[in-house]
């Protein structure tokens, strides 16, 4: 077994003939916090719904634990696919549904656990994200930090090897944004999760993450990678400096 969870192979992401992203090549080690992070429009989540096979790249290939998530038979393919989980911006929540029944959709769906057993799960799930006796509330009872942290819950019901986040700490107050990071990282270390975080929050780039991508639109490609505050010591370029930056007017800037 190999140190890298997620190894990219000359990918290229787009949409029909438009071209975010190409060509780009990177690994992802087994239990790392990665973060994917550049300006808007570079592919950040355009690259992550190909990593997770909800989308098919231009080219190239992903690999998870050395099989090609790409060309896999859809068999396999999904099945590769439900060792992921994903926390969408929204939560992504089925408002009609209670936290319960929206975690254990994915176990009545995947699982032929008993429905003893999946209650007895959702309930370990919610306890898992700080969410334990809101099981029967709707998320429209719920504050936007704890919606989030009931996505984070449904993502974790099948135990799932890799985590994904869209934005997780889009809309949050940085209270809840600062909880939001300590879960995710708690997680990363109790369970041995490998998570993969598509963010702009330099908060939560320094604080959680320990290798990183830099995704430039101009370029179509990758311009930076390696850990956030090495990055930030060492920056490669100025639009790396800048991103990492921004609104201190007390950073210097390299030559």
């Amino acid at each position: 077994m190999t140190d890298n969870k997620i190894t990219v192979k000359n990918l290229s992401v787009g949409y029909g003939s438009f071209v975010l992203l190409k060509n780009i090549s990177f690994d992802v080690k087994r239990g790392s916090v990665f973060i994917i992070m550049g300006g808007s429009g570079c592919g950040k989540s355009s690259l992550l719904r190909v990593l997770t096979g909800l989308n098919a790249p231009l080219g190239g290939s992903v690999w998870i634990d050395g099989k090609n998530l790409t060309t896999a038979p859809e068999a396999e393919k999904n099945a590769l696919m439900r060792r992921g989980g994903i926390l969408y911006q929204s939560g992504a929540l089925f408002s009609s549904m209670t936290l319960a029944e929206n975690i254990a959709l994915p176990l009545q769906q995947y699982t032929d656990y008993s429905p003893a057993a999946v209650k007895e799960l959702v309930s370990l799930k919610l306890n898992l994200v700080g969410l334990a006796g809101f099981e029967d509330f709707y998320p429209a009872e719920i504050s936007g930090g704890m919606k989030k942290r009931a996505g984070l819950a449904r993502a974790l019901a099948l135990d799932p090897d890799i985590v994904y986040f869209d934005e997780p700490s889009a809309g949050l107050d940085p209270i809840s944004s600062k909880h939001l990071d300590d879960l995710i990282l708690n997680i990363s270390e109790t369970l041995g999760t490998t998570i993969v975080i598509v963010t702009h929050e330099l908060a939560s780039i320094f604080s959680i993450g320990t290798d990183s991508i830099f995704l430039d639109a101009d370029a179509h490609g990758i311009t930076a990678r390696g850990n956030p505050k090495e990055l930030l010591k060492n920056p490669p370029n100025k639009i790396v400096f800048d991103f990492l930056t921004r609104g201190d007017p007390h950073a210097q800037k390299p030559e």
